[in-house]
């Protein structure tokens, strides 16, 4: 919205995109409607009377969706993905609780799994560290007015969220990606805290470990959330994101950053994915957040995943 006129800056294309929207319902394409009013949505104000409208439109799609799905053969599509367990459930139960009770079995598969390898203390902490990671992936996504499921916890590979990113601009879509490294570095200083305040080494582990993997998964490669963030951009950028690692590098004495630094080389020299426009806060973000479990490692006692 215009600062001085209050105008909406975006008009023309809302209205176009409400057009399309409106007439792929008419055609019964709910599904490809729902995206296009998602992708009218990033363009207004959160606080706006509109933006109210097509979250509360958007919202009666999905039951109409999930009355179509339970109504046909949708829930046991639904249900293979997710293993005997959910083909096993009644078919009565929707598919959004089904997903809820598969999160929180898979949670409780980590925790005891890890629990087993490392002890029950250090099992649950790091358990609660992945968890809180995605859930800044999750809140991210949600405060955006766009829909998500609760994590799913892969034992020895992590865990994720699953949502739709279709038609959702390049930086929204970084800013998501970047919201779980962020959550895992406030995770993290708030261990380090612990252990400042009570010296318990278990706490500084846990702060370097969280830490840690949250750097690694900054690595702009792959589907790793620094590869999803590099996503928006610019070859630029992408040497500042170079030059900064090497920097962090120097100063904190972290190798780590060494990684990142030759992700961000490969994507910028060697890739061939660039945006269409360059995003200066999303390099801004990342590299302050790199920065900042750069300094929760070199701040925490030990080397590696381990204490001295």
């Amino acid at each position: 919205m215009c600062d001085l006129c209050h105008a909406l800056v975006h008009s023309e294309e809302l209205e176009r995109l409400a057009a399309e929207a409106k007439a792929l319902e008419k055609a019964g394409e709910a599904r490809v409607a729902r995206e296009k009013w998602l992708i009218a949505l990033l363009l207004l104000p959160p606080a706006s009377k509109q933006a109210d409208w097509i979250r509360q439109h958007i919202q009666g799609l999905d039951a109409v969706d999930r009355v179509g799905q339970s109504s046909g053969s949708g829930d046991n599509q639904w249900a293979q993905p997710l293993g005997p367990a959910a083909l096993a459930a009644p078919s009565r139960v929707p598919r959004t609780a089904r997903f809820r009770w598969t999160s929180l079995l898979s949670f409780a598969v980590f925790v005891a799994i890890y629990s087993a390898a490392s002890g029950v203390k250090f099992g649950i902490g790091f358990a609660v560290l992945i968890l809180i990671h995605e859930m800044g992936h999750f809140i991210d996504i949600k405060r955006r007015g766009l829909p998500a499921d609760m994590p799913v916890f892969l034992p020895g590979l992590g865990a994720y969220v699953r949502w739709q990113a279709l038609g959702v601009p390049l930086e929204a879509r970084a800013a998501v990606s970047l919201a779980g490294p962020l959550a895992g570095f406030l995770a993290a200083l708030a261990c380090a805290g612990v252990w400042w305040q009570t010296g318990n080494p278990l706490w500084a582990s846990l702060a370097r470990v969280g830490a840690i993997l949250n750097l690694l998964n900054l690595i702009p490669v792959w589907a790793l959330d620094g590869g999803q963030a590099a996503l928006a951009l610019s070859k630029m950028e992408r040497i500042v994101l170079l030059i900064a690692s090497l920097g962090l590098w120097m100063a904190l004495g972290q190798r780590l950053f060494l990684l990142v630094a030759l992700g961000a080389g490969y994507r910028a020299f060697f890739a061939a994915d660039l945006p269409p426009h360059p995003s200066r806060a999303t390099t801004i973000y990342y590299v302050v957040v790199l920065a900042a479990l750069g300094i929760i490692i070199r701040l925490m006692p030990g080397q590696g995943l381990g204490l001295r």
